[in-house]
């Protein structure tokens, strides 16, 4: 889950930033960085952040569903 929440992340970066290259004009407008440089950076490091959090935070309640579903996927 982690490598397709970040795969989602940077293709979306690279598309904000071909955007940016094509409409020279508005390009600082568009990425919205607001100064910052690290702003690619920090999206993409802050989704997998959320990735990780949801996997600990959620790896009960899908164990649990699964249990429901099959039997037998309990306890491994």
């Amino acid at each position: 889950m982690l490598f397709t929440v970040l795969g989602i992340s940077a293709t979306y970066e690279f598309i904000e930033w071909w955007t940016a290259l094509a409409s020279e004009e508005a390009s600082a407008a568009f990425l919205g960085t607001q100064g910052d440089v690290w702003d690619t950076q920090w999206d993409m490091f802050l989704a997998g952040c959320g990735a990780i959090a949801a996997q600990v935070i959620f790896e009960r309640l899908h164990d649990r569903q699964l249990a429901v579903v099959d039997p037998g996927v309990a306890g491994k």
